[in-house]
């Protein structure tokens, strides 16, 4: 009776094992889970992890553009573009003790952001100039040429050239140039707006005519001066001689 048990137990697992064996293939074929999600993209985390951008990130925490961009990259589907200077280029500034006013340090940090997404091969097609986060006025453009690998970037102030890509994904670009982009409308001649000229110009009509009235004085009233003393000393031997010979006559009465 136990001999039998055995054998019916020993039955029954030889059955099974052709389903464990298909399962056991069933979950070593299965897909591994994918990776948990990083979180959002964080420009700061980027670019420090490059570890030449010192100087851009603190302009970035500073100005408080950093949390900015962050949420845009979540909020928008436009995505971003950011030429990022190094330390090094950085260092290359002619006027490293400029100071600038906060307004400016935030006007500088967004010219180097233009609010879409740009990829390297993009560069060859794309329209110029390119709107900025600084603003659009002319003096706030950029204007990018590509020519095979060379990728040049100009301001109006300074001409520059794309030296690698630090990030890229589907939103977010950010490229490695090899100088500070310096916007014409700090760093270039200032502009003299129409409301400043005209003061200027009537003060200067105002001269003019001030300069006129005293040629008048000089031509008017002081040669008139001039000819009334010359009469006078012209007079003087006159009535001299004429004075003379009166008494001369006198004597002879």
């Amino acid at each position: 009776m136990h001999h039998q048990q055995q054998h019916s137990s020993l039955f029954s697992l030889l059955l099974l094992l052709p389903f464990l064996h298909r399962s056991s293939i069933a979950l070593a074929q299965a897909p591994a889970p994918s990776p948990s999600p990083t979180g959002p993209t964080n420009v700061v985390k980027i670019l420090k992890k490059a570890g030449e951008f010192k100087t851009f990130v603190r302009l970035l925490k500073t100005t408080q553009l950093d949390t900015n961009l962050n949420s845009q990259l979540g909020d928008t589907n436009n995505g971003l573009t950011i030429f990022a200077p190094s330390d090094a280029a950085f260092s290359k500034l002619k006027t490293p003790g400029r100071s600038l006013n906060r307004q400016e340090k935030m006007q500088l940090v967004q010219f180097h952001i233009v609010p879409t997404f740009i990829s390297r091969k993009q560069f060859e097609t794309v329209s110029n100039p390119l709107k900025t986060h600084a603003g659009s006025g002319d003096r706030f453009l950029l204007n990018v040429t590509a020519s095979g690998d060379s990728v040049n970037v100009t301001t109006g102030v300074i001409n520059t050239t794309v030296s690698g890509t630090v990030y890229a994904d589907a939103h977010l670009a950010i490229y490695r140039v090899d100088d500070v982009l310096l916007p014409a409308a700090i760093f270039g001649p200032k502009e003299k707006s129409p409301a400043a000229a005209a003061p200027a110009a009537a003060k200067k009509v105002k001269a003019d005519d001030e300069s006129d009235d005293d040629g008048e004085d000089e031509d008017g009233d002081g040669v008139s001066k001039h000819v009334s003393r010359g009469v006078i000393e012209d007079l003087d031997p006159l009535l001299l001689g004429f004075c003379i010979v009166l008494a001369q006559i006198a004597l002879f009465l």
